[in-house]
């Protein structure tokens, strides 16, 4: 290892959650979709991290999926906003889990998930 530079990195994820009593999501809703950038040293962290919070925050995470680091998410020829590149960022410096959006679902077949 040449420099003693931080291994973490930020991770893109699409949290799908449940409804839980005291979960905030907007009423008559049956979930949402929670798009996440989370800090850590490999995206399996990242998404322990993300749950445990999000756990802790009275939601009821149902399932993960990673789209990887900017630059992964670069080389899969994905946009990336100025906004998202800003939350990443601060995603990274506060070694922090941040939902950058969420979008709720009122029916089954609104699994929307082009966002990304």
């Amino acid at each position: 290892m040449a420099k003693s530079e931080s291994k973490q990195q930020v991770y893109t994820l699409l949290v799908q959650v449940g409804r839980k009593a005291g979960d905030g999501l907007p009423e008559g809703s049956t979930g949402a979709a929670l798009m996440v950038f989370a800090s850590g040293v490999d995206e399996a962290e990242a998404v322990r991290e993300t749950v445990a919070i999000l756990k802790q925050a009275d939601t009821a995470p149902l399932d993960v999926t990673g789209y990887g680091t900017l630059d992964e998410r670069i080389a899969q020829g994905h946009e990336i906003s100025g906004e998202e590149r800003g939350l990443m960022t601060r995603a990274l410096e506060e070694n922090a889990v941040i939902v950058a959006q969420m979008t709720p679902f009122f029916g089954e077949d609104e699994a929307d998930q082009a966002a990304l």
